[in-house]
């Protein structure tokens, strides 16, 4: 997968002349405040220090990527490609270029994270197109603790229906919002077994089980949908459904 995405941004970087570019990629850690704002909401992963996200400046086109190893960057787009993406660092620091520059050239869009009321309001927003598709008895899987869609799925399907995997262990094993989260390196593939549809997180392409979840996606012919900012190129590449409603 990374291979792919690699290709993508040296085709991409080629084309445009930009590989050999003067123009710096500033990767920056934002603090919270920058990256979601003032929320009511108050466990987002974001907020207690569990993630960074950290963005990349490239010609004025903002890129951005989820991650638990975040780390300043200076260079030039031939550097990230540099990078052997065999950490989340790394990969971090390459998914969030590649948003930029692929933000930068018109390949994709809503790369940067919504803020304020807005992830409240595309957290309702995701729930309302899975159900309005699949119907009020769906059975979701969702890949990755984010309150506000599992809160508002718990609000609008049976808790029964209801299935989380994360890979915090401070949430695995816990209840949230009237749902039991799983170990997600152990029950990725019960989650696939047992839910209609399977709700993943973006960052699952910087900690490296978005290739695992495509897998058992094709496996178990199961719809897969990701949200978030950090999967915004990514997702154009490979060719995946994203459900981002409120960024930008």
């Amino acid at each position: 997968m990374y291979t792919k995405l690699k290709t993508a941004l040296i085709d991409l970087a080629g084309e445009n002349g930009l590989l050999e570019s003067e123009v710096n990629i500033t990767a920056k850690i934002l603090t919270a405040k920058e990256a979601i704002g003032e929320t009511e909401r108050k466990d987002f992963p974001l907020l207690q220090g569990k993630e960074f996200l950290i963005q990349a400046d490239f010609k004025n086109a903002l890129g951005q990527a989820f991650t638990d190893a975040p780390r300043n960057f200076k260079g030039k787009v031939k550097e990230i490609l540099e990078l052997k993406l065999t950490d989340n660092s790394d990969r971090a620091l390459f998914i969030a270029t590649l948003n930029a520059v692929m933000r930068y050239t018109g390949a994709a869009d809503k790369t940067i994270h919504c803020k304020n009321k807005d992830p409240e309001l595309c957290a309702r927003e995701i729930v309302r197109t899975i159900i309005d598709k699949y119907g009020a008895d769906v059975n979701i899987g969702i890949v990755g603790f984010q309150p506000a869609i599992i809160d508002n799925f718990s609000k609008n399907l049976p808790i029964q229906n209801i299935k989380v995997t994360d890979l915090d262990k401070d949430n695995i094993n816990t209840i949230k919002y009237g749902v039991f989260i799983w170990d997600g390196r152990k029950m990725a593939e019960e989650l696939f077994k047992t839910c209609d549809v399977i709700l993943a997180t973006g960052s699952t392409v910087v900690n490296d089980s978005l290739s695992q979840l495509i897998s058992l996606s094709d496996k178990y012919h199961r719809p897969l949908y990701l949200y978030g900012t950090t999967v915004a190129g990514a997702s154009k590449i490979l060719g995946l459904e994203r459900l981002c409603f409120q960024s930008s």
